[in-house]
């Protein structure tokens, strides 16, 4: 896609003219870093960093039967779902792999938000589309009217309660769990602001009208400017998710790879009422024993692991690193790669160091480097209450 077809946010201007350097990403011109990624990372874990994250996809849907209809299409489920609640998914195809992993949000008894990831919208808008019923439920795509900025790390509550326009909501923001929501009127229309994040850091998000986005973005580096607040680019947010292995679709989701396999099982509801598109697969592959799993890694000799490398246990090809990187915050090379399931010590629940039972190394360019698992997650989240970072829960 050339530049002139680029989609841009409200801020892509404010990125530009203060220092973003823009990339191409899911068909928008979005900033990948302005001070540089170290920096950017320790802002986040260290005081409070601020993300254009408007390229994400919002559909909204409401009607009688609508709670009923989004549960056929996710994995997890909405039966517990009240108004200001969120609930994590996957949205599977028949055959069970991963078409987006998404937030759900209950905004009234039958209007929902359904937010994807920006580069399978379209795929996600249809697909939705295709499995409308005739009547009752309502489905409208807000994308291209709403904007998102995320604010996280620990002085993430401190610089929300500055907004001006929350003076006087600090019981509602103070009253936020991890995955919950409240919505109150912004100058243009409604705001939704929720707690979910893709950091590990205390944080929150905020939707908002176009026309709000600017001036509240503004508003936020001003009233930050004492706690050290920044503005972060797309690679420090990988980074990031990276050290607290959150899933990331494209890497350790994807419609070849099952929830199962990305370990995301407590977002999988089995036997809840009505079912799901891709339950029978799913199913079947519990039964007859899910054949891969993530694991992580650290490696011992230099070198970054980067996506697709391949993973070898005593010299046999097992898997594929699905992300890899430097991690900021532990000064290792780290990775997270999709292997057979079963091999000894490739349990990423183990805290072992050594690989007593069998010799891994990962592939580099036809380079063997050295490696062996440890336990998951990389670095624990600060964000109590958060499945992404519980393994036991698979």
């Amino acid at each position: 896609m050339s530049e002139n077809n680029l989609k841009q946010t409200p801020l892509t201007s404010w990125h530009a003219l203060h220092g973003g350097r823009m990339v191409e990403y899911a068909g928008f011109e979005m900033p990948v870093q302005y001070e540089g990624v170290l920096a950017e990372h320790a802002v986040v874990r260290e005081k409070v960093g601020l993300f254009d994250i408007t390229h994400m996809g919002e559909i909204e849907v409401n009607g009688p039967g609508s709670r009923a209809w989004i549960s056929s299409l996710i994995t997890n489920s909405l039966k517990k779902s009240v108004p200001g609640k969120v609930v994590y998914n996957a949205m599977c195809k028949p055959d069970g792999g991963v078409l987006d992993d998404m937030l759900v949000y209950c905004l009234e008894e039958e209007r929902w938000l359904v937010v994807c990831n920006a580069a399978n919208h379209e795929k996600i808008v249809n697909w939705m589309q295709s499995h409308l019923p005739d009547d009752g439920v309502k489905m409208t795509d807000r994308s291209h009217e709403i904007a998102m900025i995320a604010v996280q790390g620990p002085d993430s509550r401190e610089l929300m309660g500055r907004l001006e326009m929350l003076a006087g909501k600090s019981a509602e923001i103070d009253a936020l769990d991890f995955y919950s929501a409240f919505t109150c009127e912004g100058p243009s229309g409604e705001w939704l602001v929720s707690r979910t994040g893709y950091t590990g850091e205390h944080g929150y998000e905020l939707y908002l009208p176009n026309e709000d986005a600017l001036s509240v973005w503004e508003e936020l580096l001003t009233r930050g400017e004492d706690l050290g607040v920044a503005p972060i680019g797309l690679a420090a947010r990988d980074t990031l998710r990276f050290e607290v292995c959150y899933c990331l679709y494209g890497h350790e989701l994807g419609e070849e790879i099952s929830p199962l396999e990305a370990g995301i099982n407590w977002a999988v509801k089995m036997k809840k009422k009505g079912g799901f598109v891709g339950l029978e697969a799913l199913l079947k592959q519990r039964e007859a024993g899910v054949p891969r799993q993530i694991v992580c890694l650290e490696l011992d000799g230099k070198g970054i692991a980067r996506q697709d490398a391949r993973v070898l246990h005593n010299d046999t090809d097992v898997g594929f690193v699905t992300s890899g990187t430097f991690s900021p915050t532990l000064k290792k090379a780290l990775a997270m790669a999709l292997v057979e399931k079963d091999l000894p010590d490739g349990d990423s629940s183990s805290s072992s160091s050594s690989s007593s039972s069998g010799n891994w190394a990962v592939d580099v360019r036809g380079r063997k480097i050295p490696c062996h698992p440890v336990a998951f997650p990389f670095l624990a989240a600060r964000t109590k209450g958060d499945p992404r970072a519980d393994r036991s829960l698979s």
